[in-house]
């Protein structure tokens, strides 16, 4: 069950040497068809939220770890309260220490990614910002964050490393193949079905 009211408050925030602490979420799916001669990073979507404050570009969901969580059930609290998503946390992508714009609170960031599996129709913040998915090309213009930039490009580097290593898998499994059967590959929540060619009468005699 989904809580729809955010927490607000900050008696239970955590602090890290006077630096607020705070976590959030990269979500991402893949697209619906796509197939291997596209580039890396156009195969999968991002979703980026508006901040409380129009006109200001667009972020990641992220807010402040509180005491009382674990920093993924924070991550995941917040993707949910900001975004509306609901999904499969996966490893840290790092931690940054940045300032606000007036200087004057310092922060320390953690981001993962979140593999999207459900998106909510009601959310406690659906009726103040709004959410869009984009490609990373996209992402990479509208987001207002520098530490989520580079957040951001960490999460391709290893989407894309893994592609990569699935590309490679699949190329030797067909050519391994002799059966005439076709080869099924899971791509992100799909799976595709790719059948050999029938061998030329040459190879049949």
């Amino acid at each position: 069950m989904v809580v729809l009211v955010s927490r607000s408050g900050r008696h239970l925030q955590r602090y890290n040497k006077g630096r607020r602490q705070v976590v959030g979420c990269i979500p991402y799916r893949y697209k619906d068809n796509f197939d291997l001669s596209m580039a890396d990073e156009d195969a999968f979507e991002v979703l980026l939220i508006s901040p409380q404050r129009k006109g200001k570009g667009l972020l990641f969901p992220k807010g402040g770890w509180e005491k009382d969580e674990t920093i993924e059930v924070a991550a995941r609290r917040e993707t949910i309260e900001e975004a509306g998503v609901c999904g499969d946390i996966e490893g840290k992508l790092g931690t940054w220490y940045f300032e606000n714009k007036n200087g004057d609170t310092a922060y320390e960031g953690h981001m993962f990614p979140l593999f999207v599996k459900e998106e909510l129709d009601l959310w406690p913040e659906k009726d103040i910002r709004e959410r869009f998915w984009m490609s990373v090309q996209e992402a990479r213009k509208l987001c207002q964050q520098g530490w989520m930039k580079e957040a951001l490009e960490m999460l391709v580097s290893r989407l894309t490393s893994q592609r990569r290593r699935t590309k490679m898998d699949l190329f030797s499994r067909i050519n391994r193949g002799s059966s005439g059967h076709g080869t099924v590959l899971r791509l992100g929540c799909r799976a595709q079905v790719l059948t050999p060619p029938p061998p030329s009468p040459a190879e049949e005699a």
